[in-house]
């Protein structure tokens, strides 16, 4: 089982569930004759801190094997300060992999207007915490997305439904080797 535990880009926020980038996950795996179930307990406007307290109760209830990190952007937007985002990605991190679980880290980036010093620090947060914990890593979730407003909502900050095949496409290739360990 894989578990998908993020924000609103990972819980569809306004298109239909179905078309969401996780959806398309879980139909690509059947198609692709994969024996996963994915989960999705993506919340919109989740924190990390909001997060880290879920995700124990999450872990017990969906025993996954797989579990895909995809939190921090509402951290970023609001501005909290990054060692508060990065001790709850950290324990998150720890929690996750407990029991040989998987773990993907899915990484965000904050727009220019935060300012040098903070969008560096925040995009830095994903790969180093990715190294610290041996977790694959998806760099930046909207990538190839978020600079093309035909693939963008109308807020500037949710893909629409054209742009979710591309997150699928940015997430797939680094979880992909990760589900081949876990059928062997």
């Amino acid at each position: 089982m894989i578990l998908v535990y993020g924000d609103s880009l990972s819980a569809a926020h306004g298109i239909a569930v179905d078309k969401g980038w996780v959806s398309l996950l879980a139909s690509r795996l059947q198609q692709e004759g994969y024996g996963f179930r994915v989960v999705n307990a993506s919340i919109s406007g989740e924190t990390t801190t909001g997060g880290a307290a879920r995700l124990p109760h999450a872990l017990a209830t969906h025993q996954p094997s797989v579990v895909i990190i995809e939190l921090g952007a509402n951290d970023g937007l609001r501005g909290l300060p990054l060692p508060t985002t990065r001790a709850n990605l950290d324990s998150m991190l720890s929690l996750a992999a407990t029991e040989h679980r998987a773990v993907l880290l899915v990484g965000m980036r904050m727009p220019p207007n935060y300012g040098e010093r903070y969008t560096q620090g925040f995009a830095a947060l994903y790969p180093e915490l990715a190294r610290a914990h041996h977790a694959a890593l998806v760099p930046f979730l909207l990538q190839g997305v978020a600079e093309k407003p035909a693939l963008m909502q109308a807020d500037g900050l949710h893909p629409n439904e054209r742009g979710q095949p591309v997150l699928l496409d940015n997430v797939w290739p680094v979880l992909r080797p990760l589900l081949h360990k876990r059928q062997l």
